[in-house]
């Protein structure tokens, strides 16, 4: 029965593995100026941080699953190295994924601040 749930859970993790190949990170939106912004560029800016923040997200639930497996099969076989680094690098990813939905968030902010400074009114 053992063999049997180790297999099953290493099947689920190549496929994991495999699999996160499929889940591709968005690419960072370019953001206006917001000091030199027209009212059109700073709406099309806050678009793109919309559809980032969805293609984020998106991304993030991708890796779910494939974290979930990982971690299953580092606790079934907790000295495998392979196993360790794509658990790492799977983390990373979704970590990373985090810090940069942040970053573009606040930087759209700072071009926000930017454009209602120069556009008071």
């Amino acid at each position: 029965m053992n063999k049997i749930k180790l297999a099953l859970i290493g099947l689920a993790l190549v496929s994991a593995t495999s699999a996160a190949d499929d889940c591709i990170a968005p690419q960072t939106p370019a953001l206006p100026d917001g000091a030199a912004a027209s009212l059109e560029q700073m709406l099309a800016g806050q678009k793109a941080v919309k559809e980032f923040q969805t293609a984020n997200s998106e991304f993030r639930s991708c890796l779910e699953p494939k974290v979930s497996a990982a971690e299953l099969e580092s606790v079934a076989d907790a000295e495998n190295e392979q196993i360790e680094a794509t658990l790492k690098q799977l983390n990373e990813d979704y970590n990373n994924s985090v810090s940069e939905e942040e970053a573009v968030a606040e930087r759209f902010n700072t071009a926000l601040k930017a454009y209602k400074a120069a556009n008071p009114g």
